[in-house]
Protein backbone atom coordinates (compact mmCIF):
# COMPACT_ATOMS: atom_id res chain seq x y z
CA UNK A 1 0.00 0.00 0.00
CA UNK A 2 1.20 3.26 -0.68
CA UNK A 3 2.79 5.82 -0.28
CA UNK A 4 4.43 6.46 2.71
CA UNK A 5 6.97 9.03 2.84
CA UNK A 6 9.79 6.80 2.79
CA UNK A 7 11.73 7.43 -0.60
CA UNK A 8 13.03 10.62 0.68
CA UNK A 9 12.45 12.31 4.24
CA UNK A 10 13.40 15.40 5.59
CA UNK A 11 13.46 15.00 9.70
CA UNK A 12 16.35 16.57 11.64
CA UNK A 13 18.70 13.86 12.95
CA UNK A 14 19.47 15.24 16.28
CA UNK A 15 16.00 14.25 17.26
CA UNK A 16 14.40 11.11 19.19
CA UNK A 17 11.95 10.31 21.70
CA UNK A 18 9.50 8.36 23.41
CA UNK A 19 6.62 7.93 25.31
CA UNK A 20 3.81 4.89 25.82
CA UNK A 21 1.09 5.24 23.00
CA UNK A 22 -2.61 5.92 23.94
CA UNK A 23 -6.07 5.55 23.30
CA UNK A 24 -7.94 7.64 22.06
CA UNK A 25 -11.55 8.30 20.17
CA UNK A 26 -10.75 12.37 19.32
CA UNK A 27 -7.52 13.78 20.35
CA UNK A 28 -8.93 15.74 23.02
CA UNK A 29 -9.93 12.38 24.64
CA UNK A 30 -6.68 11.15 26.06
CA UNK A 31 -6.67 7.73 28.18
CA UNK A 32 -3.52 5.67 28.40
CA UNK A 33 -3.62 2.28 27.01
CA UNK A 34 -2.20 -1.24 27.49
CA UNK A 35 0.65 -2.27 25.07
CA UNK A 36 0.95 -5.60 24.22
CA UNK A 37 3.63 -7.91 26.47
CA UNK A 38 6.60 -8.40 24.98
CA UNK A 39 10.37 -10.53 25.35
CA UNK A 40 12.51 -8.80 27.66
CA UNK A 41 15.75 -7.87 26.96
CA UNK A 42 18.14 -9.97 26.66
CA UNK A 43 20.79 -8.04 29.32
CA UNK A 44 23.96 -10.30 28.34
CA UNK A 45 23.80 -8.91 24.63
CA UNK A 46 26.57 -6.32 23.75
CA UNK A 47 26.09 -2.60 22.55
CA UNK A 48 28.35 -0.45 21.30
CA UNK A 49 27.39 2.84 21.44
CA UNK A 50 28.53 4.90 17.60
CA UNK A 51 28.84 8.31 17.40
CA UNK A 52 28.56 8.62 13.65
CA UNK A 53 25.43 8.47 12.00
CA UNK A 54 24.36 8.33 8.77
CA UNK A 55 22.85 11.24 7.00
CA UNK A 56 19.49 12.34 6.19
CA UNK A 57 17.76 12.78 2.81
CA UNK A 58 17.27 16.26 1.61
CA UNK A 59 13.60 17.01 2.39
CA UNK A 60 11.30 16.68 -0.70
CA UNK A 61 10.28 19.48 -2.82
CA UNK A 62 8.57 19.32 -6.29
CA UNK A 63 7.54 21.99 -8.05
CA UNK A 64 4.41 21.83 -10.58
CA UNK A 65 6.80 22.78 -13.13
CA UNK A 66 7.80 20.95 -17.18
CA UNK A 67 10.10 17.93 -15.92
CA UNK A 68 10.26 18.71 -12.48
CA UNK A 69 8.19 14.91 -11.99
CA UNK A 70 10.27 12.41 -13.74
CA UNK A 71 9.75 8.66 -13.64
CA UNK A 72 9.40 7.20 -11.48
CA UNK A 73 8.05 9.78 -9.93
CA UNK A 74 4.08 9.94 -9.66
CA UNK A 75 2.18 13.42 -10.36
CA UNK A 76 -0.65 12.75 -8.32
CA UNK A 77 1.62 11.77 -5.25
CA UNK A 78 4.75 12.79 -5.52
CA UNK A 79 6.23 9.62 -4.99
CA UNK A 80 8.13 7.33 -6.70
CA UNK A 81 6.07 4.18 -8.19
CA UNK A 82 7.03 0.04 -8.43
CA UNK A 83 6.37 0.06 -12.11
CA UNK A 84 7.49 3.30 -14.12
CA UNK A 85 5.90 2.22 -17.14
CA UNK A 86 2.15 2.32 -15.86
CA UNK A 87 2.48 5.97 -15.50
CA UNK A 88 2.22 6.29 -19.34
CA UNK A 89 -1.37 5.00 -18.98
CA UNK A 90 -4.20 7.44 -17.97
CA UNK A 91 -5.80 7.39 -14.99
CA UNK A 92 -8.80 5.13 -14.26
CA UNK A 93 -11.81 6.86 -12.52
CA UNK A 94 -14.14 4.32 -10.62
CA UNK A 95 -17.44 5.08 -9.31
CA UNK A 96 -17.17 3.37 -5.79
CA UNK A 97 -20.46 3.40 -3.10
CA UNK A 98 -20.68 4.98 0.12
CA UNK A 99 -24.30 3.16 0.62
CA UNK A 100 -25.91 1.20 1.82
CA UNK A 101 -23.53 0.59 4.76
CA UNK A 102 -22.97 -2.89 3.10
CA UNK A 103 -20.74 -1.14 0.62
CA UNK A 104 -18.13 -1.01 3.42
CA UNK A 105 -15.12 -1.53 3.65
CA UNK A 106 -14.55 -0.36 0.27
CA UNK A 107 -12.32 -2.55 -1.93
CA UNK A 108 -9.05 -0.76 -3.07
CA UNK A 109 -9.27 3.11 -1.91
CA UNK A 110 -6.04 2.71 0.06
CA UNK A 111 -4.41 2.72 -3.58
CA UNK A 112 -5.67 5.51 -5.03
CA UNK A 113 -3.92 8.91 -5.93
CA UNK A 114 -7.19 11.00 -5.17
CA UNK A 115 -10.92 10.28 -3.84
CA UNK A 116 -13.42 12.50 -4.06
CA UNK A 117 -16.35 12.70 -1.75
CA UNK A 118 -19.33 14.20 -2.59
CA UNK A 119 -23.39 14.48 -1.76
CA UNK A 120 -25.71 12.25 -4.06
CA UNK A 121 -28.56 13.76 -1.64
CA UNK A 122 -30.78 12.12 0.42
CA UNK A 123 -27.75 12.12 2.92
CA UNK A 124 -25.93 9.62 0.88
CA UNK A 125 -22.06 10.02 -0.54
CA UNK A 126 -20.26 8.86 -3.01
CA UNK A 127 -16.53 8.47 -3.87
CA UNK A 128 -14.88 8.72 -7.29
CA UNK A 129 -11.39 6.69 -6.54
CA UNK A 130 -8.36 8.31 -9.20
CA UNK A 131 -5.56 5.19 -9.66
CA UNK A 132 -3.08 6.33 -11.93
CA UNK A 133 0.81 4.37 -11.87
CA UNK A 134 -0.84 1.20 -9.75
CA UNK A 135 -3.33 -0.73 -10.19
CA UNK A 136 -4.80 -2.39 -6.80
CA UNK A 137 -3.56 -5.95 -5.57
CA UNK A 138 -5.24 -7.88 -2.61
CA UNK A 139 -3.00 -8.95 0.16
CA UNK A 140 -2.49 -11.20 2.74
CA UNK A 141 -0.89 -9.03 5.19
CA UNK A 142 1.98 -10.44 7.47
CA UNK A 143 2.09 -9.92 10.81
CA UNK A 144 4.21 -10.27 13.82
CA UNK A 145 3.42 -11.96 16.70
CA UNK A 146 2.50 -9.27 18.49
CA UNK A 147 -1.25 -7.80 18.80
CA UNK A 148 -1.53 -5.13 16.00
CA UNK A 149 -1.55 -1.41 17.62
CA UNK A 150 -5.69 -0.19 17.07
CA UNK A 151 -4.89 2.60 18.94
CA UNK A 152 -4.36 6.13 17.88
CA UNK A 153 -0.84 7.56 18.95
CA UNK A 154 -1.70 10.61 20.65
CA UNK A 155 1.98 12.88 21.23
CA UNK A 156 2.56 14.23 25.13
CA UNK A 157 6.13 14.73 24.60
CA UNK A 158 8.98 14.14 21.78
CA UNK A 159 8.29 11.60 19.27
CA UNK A 160 11.04 8.60 18.22
CA UNK A 161 9.90 5.84 16.16
CA UNK A 162 8.49 5.10 12.62
CA UNK A 163 7.95 1.88 10.92
CA UNK A 164 8.48 -1.80 9.95
CA UNK A 165 8.31 -2.57 6.47
CA UNK A 166 8.67 -5.93 4.20
CA UNK A 167 11.71 -5.44 2.40
CA UNK A 168 10.24 -7.43 -0.88
CA UNK A 169 13.13 -6.09 -2.68
CA UNK A 170 15.73 -6.82 -0.06
CA UNK A 171 17.91 -3.98 -0.52
CA UNK A 172 17.37 -2.70 2.82
CA UNK A 173 15.25 0.31 1.53
CA UNK A 174 12.46 1.06 2.36
CA UNK A 175 10.88 1.98 -1.38
CA UNK A 176 7.16 4.09 -1.32
CA UNK A 177 5.66 0.95 -2.52
CA UNK A 178 6.45 -1.80 0.16
CA UNK A 179 4.05 -2.36 3.15
CA UNK A 180 3.94 -2.20 6.69
CA UNK A 181 3.96 -5.49 8.84
CA UNK A 182 1.87 -4.88 11.86
CA UNK A 183 1.92 -6.86 15.21
CA UNK A 184 6.05 -6.33 15.48
CA UNK A 185 6.72 -5.83 19.40
CA UNK A 186 8.86 -2.91 19.67
CA UNK A 187 10.59 -2.07 23.03
CA UNK A 188 12.81 1.13 24.09
CA UNK A 189 15.64 0.80 26.55
CA UNK A 190 17.61 3.00 28.32
CA UNK A 191 20.91 3.28 26.56
CA UNK A 192 22.72 2.95 29.77
CA UNK A 193 20.81 0.50 32.15
CA UNK A 194 19.41 -1.73 28.75
CA UNK A 195 16.22 -1.78 31.37
CA UNK A 196 12.84 -2.00 29.34
CA UNK A 197 11.57 1.55 29.36
CA UNK A 198 8.77 0.99 27.08
CA UNK A 199 7.18 -1.18 24.98
CA UNK A 200 4.66 -1.03 22.25
CA UNK A 201 3.62 -3.14 18.64
CA UNK A 202 3.07 -1.74 15.21
CA UNK A 203 -0.38 -0.74 13.82
CA UNK A 204 -1.70 -2.36 10.14
CA UNK A 205 0.31 -0.16 8.22
CA UNK A 206 3.76 -0.61 10.37
CA UNK A 207 4.17 2.33 12.55
CA UNK A 208 4.97 2.53 15.91
CA UNK A 209 6.26 5.08 18.04
CA UNK A 210 6.68 6.57 21.50
CA UNK A 211 6.43 9.51 23.69
CA UNK A 212 9.79 10.41 25.83
CA UNK A 213 11.61 13.40 27.07
CA UNK A 214 15.24 14.36 25.92
CA UNK A 215 17.96 11.59 26.41
CA UNK A 216 19.56 8.50 25.51
CA UNK A 217 18.09 5.07 24.32
CA UNK A 218 18.57 1.81 22.49
CA UNK A 219 15.13 0.84 20.22
CA UNK A 220 15.00 -3.40 20.16
CA UNK A 221 12.27 -4.82 17.43
CA UNK A 222 11.61 -8.23 18.25
CA UNK A 223 12.07 -10.23 15.72
CA UNK A 224 9.04 -12.73 14.42
CA UNK A 225 8.79 -16.13 13.93
CA UNK A 226 9.44 -16.65 9.72
CA UNK A 227 11.10 -13.15 9.52
CA UNK A 228 14.80 -12.50 9.14
CA UNK A 229 16.15 -8.82 9.13
CA UNK A 230 16.90 -7.29 6.19
CA UNK A 231 20.71 -5.90 5.73
CA UNK A 232 20.95 -2.45 7.83
CA UNK A 233 22.17 0.69 7.27
CA UNK A 234 21.90 1.10 3.13
CA UNK A 235 22.18 4.85 2.19
CA UNK A 236 21.15 7.53 4.39
CA UNK A 237 19.20 7.38 7.00
CA UNK A 238 15.77 8.18 5.42
CA UNK A 239 15.17 5.03 4.92
CA UNK A 240 16.62 2.37 5.69
CA UNK A 241 16.72 -0.56 8.46
CA UNK A 242 18.39 0.24 11.57
CA UNK A 243 17.73 -3.49 13.16
CA UNK A 244 21.11 -5.26 14.08
CA UNK A 245 20.74 -8.41 12.25
CA UNK A 246 21.75 -10.49 15.80
CA UNK A 247 20.01 -8.51 18.31
CA UNK A 248 17.08 -6.64 16.75
CA UNK A 249 18.49 -3.31 18.66
CA UNK A 250 19.59 0.12 16.90
CA UNK A 251 23.43 0.15 16.38
CA UNK A 252 23.80 2.90 17.75
CA UNK A 253 22.87 5.20 20.88
CA UNK A 254 19.66 6.91 19.91
CA UNK A 255 20.05 10.68 21.55
CA UNK A 256 17.02 12.66 21.19
CA UNK A 257 16.34 16.21 21.61
CA UNK A 258 13.50 16.74 19.33
CA UNK A 259 10.71 14.44 17.27
CA UNK A 260 12.69 12.15 14.59
CA UNK A 261 11.17 9.48 12.40
CA UNK A 262 13.77 7.84 10.83
CA UNK A 263 14.31 4.45 13.15
CA UNK A 264 13.15 1.71 10.58
CA UNK A 265 13.38 -2.38 10.27
CA UNK A 266 12.77 -3.91 7.38
CA UNK A 267 11.89 -7.39 7.23
CA UNK A 268 12.20 -10.51 4.83
CA UNK A 269 9.42 -13.10 4.94
CA UNK A 270 10.88 -16.30 4.80
CA UNK A 271 8.99 -18.98 2.06
CA UNK A 272 7.32 -20.78 4.80
CA UNK A 273 5.42 -17.83 6.75
CA UNK A 274 4.44 -16.76 3.47
CA UNK A 275 3.20 -20.53 2.83
CA UNK A 276 1.95 -20.46 6.12
CA UNK A 277 -0.04 -17.08 6.04
CA UNK A 278 -1.38 -18.42 2.83
CA UNK A 279 -3.03 -21.83 4.90
CA UNK A 280 -4.18 -19.63 7.76
CA UNK A 281 -6.07 -17.30 6.03
CA UNK A 282 -7.69 -16.51 1.91
CA UNK A 283 -6.56 -14.06 -0.07
CA UNK A 284 -9.21 -11.47 -0.18
CA UNK A 285 -11.04 -11.26 -3.25
CA UNK A 286 -9.35 -9.63 -6.30
CA UNK A 287 -12.06 -6.68 -7.06
CA UNK A 288 -12.28 -2.90 -6.99
CA UNK A 289 -15.54 -1.85 -5.59
CA UNK A 290 -18.32 -1.83 -5.11
CA UNK A 291 -18.95 0.10 -8.27
CA UNK A 292 -22.12 2.40 -8.77
CA UNK A 293 -23.65 4.65 -11.09
CA UNK A 294 -22.54 7.77 -12.41
CA UNK A 295 -23.38 11.47 -11.52
CA UNK A 296 -22.75 14.59 -13.13
CA UNK A 297 -19.45 15.91 -11.69
CA UNK A 298 -17.71 12.89 -12.68
CA UNK A 299 -18.01 14.69 -16.51
CA UNK A 300 -15.84 17.51 -14.98
CA UNK A 301 -13.10 15.75 -12.99
CA UNK A 302 -12.65 13.11 -16.06
CA UNK A 303 -11.78 16.35 -18.70
CA UNK A 304 -9.53 17.46 -15.98
CA UNK A 305 -7.81 14.11 -15.65
CA UNK A 306 -6.59 13.87 -19.70
CA UNK A 307 -7.83 10.72 -21.57
CA UNK A 308 -9.17 9.44 -18.38
CA UNK A 309 -11.11 6.29 -18.01
CA UNK A 310 -14.22 6.34 -16.06
CA UNK A 311 -15.88 3.49 -15.04
CA UNK A 312 -19.71 3.63 -13.10
CA UNK A 313 -22.73 1.42 -13.26
CA UNK A 314 -24.60 2.83 -15.63
CA UNK A 315 -26.56 6.63 -14.86
CA UNK A 316 -29.89 8.09 -15.44
CA UNK A 317 -30.42 9.15 -19.00
CA UNK A 318 -30.09 12.77 -17.97
CA UNK A 319 -27.10 12.21 -16.56
CA UNK A 320 -25.41 9.45 -18.91
CA UNK A 321 -25.77 11.62 -22.39
CA UNK A 322 -22.86 13.89 -20.56
CA UNK A 323 -20.65 11.35 -19.13
CA UNK A 324 -17.77 9.88 -21.23
CA UNK A 325 -18.35 6.38 -22.27
CA UNK A 326 -15.04 4.20 -21.23
CA UNK A 327 -16.89 1.17 -19.41
CA UNK A 328 -19.98 0.27 -17.71
CA UNK A 329 -20.52 -2.57 -15.07
CA UNK A 330 -23.67 -4.18 -14.06
CA UNK A 331 -26.45 -1.83 -12.24
CA UNK A 332 -26.63 -4.22 -9.02
CA UNK A 333 -27.31 -3.47 -5.54
CA UNK A 334 -26.29 -6.11 -3.49
CA UNK A 335 -23.68 -5.22 -0.86
CA UNK A 336 -23.94 -1.47 -2.63
CA UNK A 337 -23.28 -2.24 -5.89
CA UNK A 338 -20.92 -4.44 -8.23
CA UNK A 339 -17.54 -5.32 -7.97
CA UNK A 340 -15.03 -5.17 -10.98
CA UNK A 341 -12.91 -8.06 -11.17
CA UNK A 342 -9.05 -6.53 -10.67
CA UNK A 343 -8.02 -8.64 -14.14
CA UNK A 344 -10.79 -6.90 -16.29
CA UNK A 345 -9.90 -3.46 -14.86
CA UNK A 346 -6.51 -3.63 -15.97
CA UNK A 347 -7.66 -5.14 -19.30
CA UNK A 348 -10.16 -2.10 -19.67
CA UNK A 349 -7.06 0.30 -18.58
CA UNK A 350 -5.23 -1.20 -21.26
CA UNK A 351 -7.51 -1.59 -23.84
CA UNK A 352 -8.42 2.29 -23.46
CA UNK A 353 -4.98 3.62 -23.53
CA UNK A 354 -4.73 1.31 -27.07
CA UNK A 355 -7.66 2.69 -28.50
CA UNK A 356 -7.45 6.57 -27.01
CA UNK A 357 -4.76 9.38 -27.50
CA UNK A 358 -2.07 8.91 -24.43
CA UNK A 359 -1.68 12.27 -24.60
CA UNK A 360 -1.70 13.48 -20.65
CA UNK A 361 -0.33 15.80 -18.07
CA UNK A 362 -0.95 15.10 -15.20
CA UNK A 363 1.61 17.63 -13.22
CA UNK A 364 -0.55 20.59 -11.56
CA UNK A 365 0.72 20.53 -7.83
CA UNK A 366 3.36 20.93 -5.45
CA UNK A 367 4.71 18.74 -3.25
CA UNK A 368 6.53 19.02 -0.09
CA UNK A 369 7.52 17.17 2.59
CA UNK A 370 8.15 20.02 5.10
CA UNK A 371 4.87 21.75 6.53
CA UNK A 372 3.82 25.15 5.18
CA UNK A 373 4.48 28.39 7.85
CA UNK A 374 1.67 29.36 9.54
CA UNK A 375 -1.75 27.22 10.27
CA UNK A 376 -3.89 25.70 12.81
CA UNK A 377 -3.66 22.67 14.33
CA UNK A 378 -5.75 20.18 13.30
CA UNK A 379 -5.88 16.36 14.83
CA UNK A 380 -9.16 16.05 14.67
CA UNK A 381 -11.71 16.61 11.74
CA UNK A 382 -15.39 15.76 11.83
CA UNK A 383 -17.89 14.80 8.73
CA UNK A 384 -21.40 15.52 8.79
CA UNK A 385 -23.60 14.86 5.91
CA UNK A 386 -26.62 13.58 7.37
CA UNK A 387 -27.47 11.42 11.11
CA UNK A 388 -26.61 8.16 9.32
CA UNK A 389 -23.69 9.39 7.57
CA UNK A 390 -21.08 10.84 9.60
CA UNK A 391 -17.47 10.00 9.40
CA UNK A 392 -14.36 11.77 10.16
CA UNK A 393 -10.43 11.47 9.96
CA UNK A 394 -7.73 11.20 13.18
CA UNK A 395 -4.02 13.07 12.55
CA UNK A 396 -1.90 10.12 13.33
CA UNK A 397 1.78 11.82 13.99
CA UNK A 398 3.51 8.32 13.30
CA UNK A 399 2.77 8.05 9.60
CA UNK A 400 2.42 11.87 9.60
CA UNK A 401 -1.35 11.42 7.84
CA UNK A 402 -4.99 11.41 8.76
CA UNK A 403 -6.47 7.96 9.42
CA UNK A 404 -10.28 7.81 8.26
CA UNK A 405 -13.14 7.05 10.65
CA UNK A 406 -16.72 6.02 9.40
CA UNK A 407 -19.54 5.26 11.55
CA UNK A 408 -21.77 2.45 10.28
CA UNK A 409 -24.93 4.35 9.57
CA UNK A 410 -27.86 2.57 12.32
CA UNK A 411 -29.71 4.73 14.53
CA UNK A 412 -28.52 3.15 17.20
CA UNK A 413 -24.30 3.84 16.43
CA UNK A 414 -25.15 6.96 14.75
CA UNK A 415 -22.07 9.51 14.96
CA UNK A 416 -20.10 6.57 16.71
CA UNK A 417 -16.57 6.74 14.61
CA UNK A 418 -14.23 3.74 14.04
CA UNK A 419 -11.19 3.25 11.49
CA UNK A 420 -12.40 2.56 7.68
CA UNK A 421 -10.01 -0.59 6.39
CA UNK A 422 -9.40 -1.51 2.85
CA UNK A 423 -11.31 -4.40 2.11
CA UNK A 424 -8.34 -5.91 -0.54
CA UNK A 425 -5.64 -5.62 2.64
CA UNK A 426 -7.25 -5.29 5.74
CA UNK A 427 -5.26 -2.04 6.16
CA UNK A 428 -6.33 1.22 7.91
CA UNK A 429 -7.13 3.74 5.22
CA UNK A 430 -4.68 6.83 5.53
CA UNK A 431 -4.29 10.07 3.50
CA UNK A 432 -1.55 12.49 3.73
CA UNK A 433 -3.96 15.49 2.74
CA UNK A 434 -7.28 16.43 3.43
CA UNK A 435 -8.91 19.18 1.22
CA UNK A 436 -12.08 20.62 1.33
CA UNK A 437 -13.28 22.46 -1.52
CA UNK A 438 -16.64 25.01 -1.40
CA UNK A 439 -17.98 25.00 -5.24
CA UNK A 440 -20.57 25.95 -6.85
CA UNK A 441 -23.48 23.51 -7.09
CA UNK A 442 -27.31 23.52 -9.59
CA UNK A 443 -30.33 21.09 -8.55
CA UNK A 444 -31.07 19.34 -11.44
CA UNK A 445 -34.10 17.60 -9.72
CA UNK A 446 -34.50 16.61 -6.36
CA UNK A 447 -31.71 13.85 -6.30
CA UNK A 448 -29.50 14.94 -9.02
CA UNK A 449 -26.78 17.99 -8.36
CA UNK A 450 -24.45 19.47 -11.03
CA UNK A 451 -21.41 20.57 -9.24
CA UNK A 452 -19.59 22.60 -10.93
CA UNK A 453 -15.69 21.91 -11.37
CA UNK A 454 -15.76 22.93 -14.95
CA UNK A 455 -12.29 24.43 -16.84
CA UNK A 456 -12.61 28.09 -15.33
CA UNK A 457 -14.06 27.42 -11.90
CA UNK A 458 -12.16 28.14 -8.74
CA UNK A 459 -12.68 29.33 -4.85
CA UNK A 460 -11.92 28.98 -1.11
CA UNK A 461 -10.88 25.80 0.24
CA UNK A 462 -8.95 24.26 3.12
CA UNK A 463 -5.70 21.74 3.87
CA UNK A 464 -5.45 19.70 6.42
CA UNK A 465 -1.88 18.43 6.15
CA UNK A 466 0.85 17.23 9.21
CA UNK A 467 -1.56 17.86 11.93
CA UNK A 468 -2.22 22.05 10.29
CA UNK A 469 -5.40 23.84 8.90
CA UNK A 470 -4.43 26.01 5.79
CA UNK A 471 -6.38 27.84 4.41
CA UNK A 472 -5.95 27.61 0.47
CA UNK A 473 -7.84 27.98 -2.98
CA UNK A 474 -8.93 25.53 -5.52
CA UNK A 475 -8.42 26.43 -9.60
CA UNK A 476 -9.83 24.61 -13.01
CA UNK A 477 -8.75 27.88 -15.07
CA UNK A 478 -6.13 26.94 -17.71
CA UNK A 479 -2.93 27.42 -16.91
CA UNK A 480 0.06 28.97 -19.38
CA UNK A 481 0.64 25.26 -19.92
CA UNK A 482 -2.97 24.28 -20.41
CA UNK A 483 -3.18 27.24 -23.39
CA UNK A 484 0.20 26.36 -25.28
CA UNK A 485 -0.40 22.41 -25.40
CA UNK A 486 -4.02 21.93 -25.72
CA UNK A 487 -3.83 19.16 -22.98
CA UNK A 488 -6.34 19.57 -19.38
CA UNK A 489 -4.35 19.53 -16.09
CA UNK A 490 -5.94 18.15 -12.69
CA UNK A 491 -7.29 20.52 -10.72
CA UNK A 492 -4.50 23.16 -8.78
CA UNK A 493 -4.42 24.16 -5.04
CA UNK A 494 -2.82 27.00 -4.61
CA UNK A 495 -1.90 29.55 -1.70
CA UNK A 496 -4.03 32.87 -0.92
CA UNK A 497 -1.65 34.20 -3.15
CA UNK A 498 -2.20 32.23 -6.19
CA UNK A 499 1.45 30.27 -5.81
CA UNK A 500 1.33 26.79 -5.72
CA UNK A 501 0.33 25.17 -2.37
CA UNK A 502 2.55 22.76 -0.65
CA UNK A 503 0.62 19.12 -0.51
CA UNK A 504 2.11 16.68 0.88
CA UNK A 505 3.76 13.32 -0.83
CA UNK A 506 1.34 10.68 -0.15
CA UNK A 507 -2.60 10.43 -1.18
CA UNK A 508 -5.00 13.36 -1.11
CA UNK A 509 -8.75 12.50 -0.21
CA UNK A 510 -11.05 16.02 -1.53
CA UNK A 511 -14.42 16.58 -0.05
CA UNK A 512 -16.80 18.43 -1.78
CA UNK A 513 -19.19 20.81 0.00
CA UNK A 514 -21.31 23.51 -1.11
CA UNK A 515 -20.81 27.06 -0.73
CA UNK A 516 -22.59 27.79 2.50
CA UNK A 517 -21.65 24.14 4.37
CA UNK A 518 -20.00 24.73 7.74
CA UNK A 519 -16.14 24.43 8.71
CA UNK A 520 -15.51 25.59 12.17
CA UNK A 521 -13.26 24.94 14.54
CA UNK A 522 -14.97 23.41 18.03
CA UNK A 523 -12.11 23.10 20.34
CA UNK A 524 -8.63 23.27 20.14
CA UNK A 525 -7.32 20.94 16.75
CA UNK A 526 -10.54 19.65 16.32
CA UNK A 527 -12.27 20.76 13.54
CA UNK A 528 -16.31 20.41 12.11
CA UNK A 529 -17.72 19.99 8.56
CA UNK A 530 -20.88 19.91 8.12
CA UNK A 531 -22.73 19.21 4.80
CA UNK A 532 -25.60 22.14 3.94
CA UNK A 533 -27.31 20.85 0.53
CA UNK A 534 -28.72 23.41 -1.90
CA UNK A 535 -32.44 24.27 -1.51
CA UNK A 536 -34.87 21.69 -3.78
CA UNK A 537 -32.43 18.99 -3.45
CA UNK A 538 -33.71 15.82 -1.36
Amino acid sequence: MKRFILFFALISLSALLACEPVSTAAPDSISTSTTTATTAPDSTATFTPTATLQSLAAPLVLAPEAGSFPAPLNPLTGLPVQDPSLLKLPAILISISHFPATARPQAGLSFAAFVYEFSITEGATRHLAVFHGQFPAPEIALKGDCAVRTELFVRSEIIIGNRVWLDSNEDGRADAWEVGVGGVCVNLLDASTREMIQQTTTDSNGYYGFNVQAGEYIIEFVKPAGFNFSVTDVGDESADSDADSSTGRTRSTVRVEADSFVWDAGLVASAEKIAQANVAESLPDAQVGPVRSGRLVYADIAAFYQNSCLIYAFASEEVLEKLPKCSFVAHEVQGGGFMMELERLREVAEDHARKKSTQFYYVSNMFAEAPPAGGLPALHIDEYWAFLNQSGWDYDALSQSYLRLVDDSTKLNAGILHSEMDRLNGRALNFENIIVIFPDVDVVSSTNLDIHLEQGDGGKAILFRDGMKYDILWSTHSTAYEKQSGLRQPIQFLNLDATPAALRPGSTWVIILTPWSVAEERGTGIWYLRYLPPDGSA
